[in-house]
């Protein structure tokens, strides 16, 4: 296997059906090897709040107690993803859903207590990319959720930015790997309110200063530190865009 593209689609992607369509119609045409790991946040928290379970997050950040990890394994291990592969299997694609406990896929250790306890979230140690390459060669496409383990039997809720940048950097080491990353937004913007304002071309030291004059701020930090720690690790090209960058190829390209 020479070049793989791996796909990370979460936000209001996820949750629209027909953003998902779409997002599905386009990585099902895509050529070449690839794998898809998802999200799902919205989808949990509505669960969550049907079953009168008190959602805590800290700066965007989720607090996963005993109850919540039950939640978000039945969302995302089991509804999203068994439907993202089913909807997957109607386009030709032979997709196999897994989560890191899946074949040992990815081991973590739950996060340590500092200031906040976080709970069952886990910090990736290792990931086993054996497996998943026997399987694409044989041309499987494995859609992996945000659900990771620590070998003793304990299930973690794991960021799934993170989960797209640990498989594209432990992939990278034998393939060239591309990593997109598809949300609801044409790519890094310089006003949040103005989709015409994509920076197309990123560097981590702009990213600083954007991070600092907060023109850069919440969820799209922890996703382009991924992002970034997934280039210096040898990932060939990284991509934050939407749906039609699939098909287009603009959005924000990462360079160090």
């Amino acid at each position: 296997m020479n070049n793989l593209t791996i796909v990370k689609v979460g936000g209001a992607v996820v949750e629209d059906p027909t953003t998902l369509n779409t997002l599905l119609d386009d990585f099902a045409a895509m050529q070449g090897n690839k794998l898809l790991v998802h999200g799902g946040g919205r989808a949990a928290d509505k669960l969550l709040n049907r079953l009168g379970v008190e959602i805590k997050k800290v700066d965007g950040r989720r607090i996963t107690d005993k109850e919540t990890i039950d939640v978000v394994t039945m969302v995302y291990a089991g509804l999203v993803n068994k439907n993202i592969v089913a909807q997957l299997q109607r386009r030709g694609v032979n997709a196999l859903g897994f989560t890191g406990a899946d074949l040992n896929i990815i081991l973590s250790h739950k996060r340590p207590v500092k200031t906040i306890d976080y709970g069952f979230v886990g910090d990736v140690d290792s990931v086993q990319t054996e497996v998943l390459f026997s399987l694409i060669e044989q041309g499987a496409v494995p859609v992996v959720s945000p659900i990771t383990h620590d070998g003793r039997g304990q299930l973690l809720n794991t960021n799934a930015d993170t989960i797209a940048s640990e498989l594209a950097r432990a992939l990278a080491k034998s393939c060239g790997v591309t990593l997109v990353y598809c949300f609801e937004k044409p790519g890094v913007l310089m006003d949040a309110t103005d989709d015409n304002s994509v920076i197309g071309t990123l560097t981590y030291d702009k990213f600083k200063e954007y991070q600092a004059t907060g023109i850069i701020n919440e969820g799209m930090i922890p996703k382009l530190d991924n992002g970034f720690d997934a280039i210096r690790a040898g990932v060939a090209s990284v991509v934050i865009t939407n749906t039609d960058g699939l098909k287009n190829g603009r959005g924000t390209r990462l360079v160090i």
